[in-house]
């Protein structure tokens, strides 16, 4: 037990200054991305909609919620990065779907959606996906039962 402490607390004395490197060196980037949900017409209400930075090997969630009873939603994140960010946003729902599990829809977010620097300078920029109904049929919809 002493033996696994130690490797622990040395991990973690290691892990500081490369975190702090990637501060340094990265830039600090934000997203807001808004919508509003419907399914046939109707107010898309209580669907998850995660918003994820896609990373090579994994991908890093940002934000999560849930639509309001209008349908609307509004997720926000930022991440230090090197390079540019890659943001996307995930949707889960079950409009006109009864299986198991949910639809997934994934909707990658444009660079230009990205801002950088200082958060408080850009806090009213988003990117608005407009409205979405769920109903119609999009390229690359999967199912997803753990979410």
């Amino acid at each position: 037990m002493a033996q696994f402490l130690f490797y622990v607390t040395v991990f973690s004395l290691l892990s500081v200054p490369v975190r702090g490197l990637f501060n340094v060196i990265g830039n600090d980037q934000y997203v807001t991305v808004t919508g509003r949900l419907v399914c046939d017409g109707q107010p898309a209400s209580d669907v998850l909609v995660k918003l994820y930075e896609d990373g090579t090997v994994w991908d890093t969630k940002l934000d999560s919620t849930r639509t309001s009873f209008d349908g609307t939603f509004r997720v926000s994140g930022h991440y230090t990065k090197i390079f540019d960010m890659d943001p996307k946003i995930n949707i889960y729902h079950s409009c006109n779907h009864y299986g198991l599990c949910d639809k997934k829809l994934r909707i990658d977010i444009p660079h230009y959606a990205v801002s950088a620097g200082d958060y408080s300078y850009d806090v009213d920029r988003n990117y608005d996906i407009g409205t979405l109904n769920l109903a119609d049929q999009f390229s690359g919809e999967t199912t997803d039962c753990i979410h």
